[in-house]
């Protein structure tokens, strides 16, 4: 193992950048690249990429001067940008920052799931205009849940969602009773059966060629009308169209998607139009200090590496997460 490699970080300028990296200096050579020139221009020689900006795409097309890359490590949960057929079929490990945004993220979701149950946006846009609105709101107590995806996050979400009285089931790639977190996991396939069973459905899973759609308009019509839905998964596994469809004929009560297809949502995206949906810019994992969070995960799998141990969080890059 090279006991000083070249380390190139994607999606930084500096180490100005990158909190704790001083901590770096003495570890590695550091190289930053924020556009496919650059990229390409530091990748010859370099053992290791640290992925900074999990949205940078440039990996793939500056792919091919990456031929002495032996790891690369993602500071997202996601890794769909970083995910092409070259990298898959080689040899270099991925990782990525799986638990850095959990706990985050959970409580992003359990916030959403009180806020729509609670009117609060009605009560919010109320006081703006100086109305007194009294209505009657629902409690979440003995609601159900179905979490879509069940790998640390959905199982985080689970967690909160069931303290807070909640009953919860999680749809994953096969099912299973027994659970810890969730009453029953329910296969993918059965997702259309067990969608009418929901009060609020939410989207955790990652996107790959198998959730690419996933939600669509048979999967809005399968709910019942009563219910919510909620993305913080990744944009693409959702037809927006076809949301916006059902939230405008009732086909389901009320959205939050803090993830979109496109993003930054643009203007003139129909979106901001939806009155019973609730947006966000893709920020439920984001919270203060979670940069120095990110790297110090990182500054762990560093030392593991140059040590020669096992790499923690190592994405099957098949199928595009880390297997439980």
């Amino acid at each position: 193992m090279d006991e000083h490699p070249r380390l190139v970080v994607l999606g930084a300028a500096s180490a100005s950048d990158l909190p704790l990296s001083n901590s770096l200096l003495d570890r590695v050579t550091l190289t930053f690249a924020t556009g496919t020139d650059e990229l390409r221009r530091a990748l010859p020689g370099a053992g290791i990429l640290l992925g900074w900006d999990f949205r940078a795409n440039q990996l793939r097309k500056a792919w091919d001067a990456g031929s002495d890359l032996k790891w690369i490590h993602w500071c997202g949960a996601g890794v769909d940008a970083a995910l092409f057929p070259a990298l898959q079929k080689s040899e270099v490990i991925l990782t990525n920052a799986r638990g850095a945004f959990d706990q985050a993220m959970a409580e992003y979701v359990l916030g959403l799931v009180i806020a729509m149950a609670r009117s609060f946006a009605d009560t919010f846009a109320a006081k703006s205009s100086r109305t007194w609105a009294y209505q009657l709101t629902e409690t979440i107590l003995d609601r159900h849940a179905l979490v879509v995806g069940v790998g640390s996050i959905g199982r985080c979400v689970a967690h909160l969602l069931r303290a807070a009285g909640m009953r919860v089931s999680g749809v994953g790639r096969t099912a299973r009773d027994g659970d810890v977190d969730f009453e029953r996991i329910h296969g993918v396939g059965e997702l259309n059966g067990v969608l009418p069973e929901a009060d609020v459905v939410i989207n955790v899973t990652p996107l790959t060629e198998q959730t690419r759609n996933l939600f669509s308009k048979a999967q809005f019509s399968a709910m019942k009308s009563s219910s919510r839905f909620i993305n913080i998964g990744r944009g693409a596994s959702v037809d927006e169209n076809a949301l916006i469809e059902a939230l405008g004929n009732g086909s389901i009560k009320g959205a939050a998607l803090d993830v979109f297809q496109t993003e930054p949502l643009p203007q003139d995206s129909p979106l901001w139009d939806v009155e019973n949906l609730i947006i966000s810019p893709h920020m439920s994992g984001d919270i203060h200090g979670y940069h120095e969070t990110v790297m110090r995960q990182f500054i762990d799998n560093l030392d593991r590496y140059l040590s020669g141990k096992s790499l923690l969080n190592v994405v099957d890059k098949a199928a595009g997460f880390v297997s439980s």
